[in-house]
């Protein structure tokens, strides 16, 4: 899946939440990523191993760097030696695209 911009899409296309069947289909596109959670805590999961704490660190702020671009926040969760990202939308109740589209962005620092 490639980073789209969200000027490029039909209204409401990013923030509506995902049918079941669009969601499996997004994470057969991505290497990794896993769902987590149930219900309205439902997310794209993905852990990223690092030999250690700087490396999950700088990991975890350059993802931070494409949260703030896109205006749109993953939970995080950084240690030692990996760093876990979790990518869900609050306001639209579920997983949207903008969620595919960001963790493609987050596979893409590794590449």
């Amino acid at each position: 899946m490639n980073a789209t911009s969200k000027s490029n899409q039909a209204p409401g296309h990013i923030n509506r939440a995902l049918k079941a069947t669009e969601i499996v289909a997004g994470l057969a596109q991505l290497e990794g990523w896993s769902l987590s959670g149930d219900g309205l805590e439902l997310a794209i999961q993905k852990r990223f191993d690092f030999p250690d704490f700087h490396q999950s660190m700088a990991f975890a702020n350059a993802v931070a760097y494409i949260a703030q671009r896109q205006d749109h926040h993953p939970e995080l969760v950084v240690a030692y030696r990996h760093c876990t990202v979790r990518w869900r939308s609050h306001d639209a109740g579920g997983i949207t695209r903008a969620d595919f589209d960001c963790a493609a962005q987050v596979d893409a620092l590794l590449r």
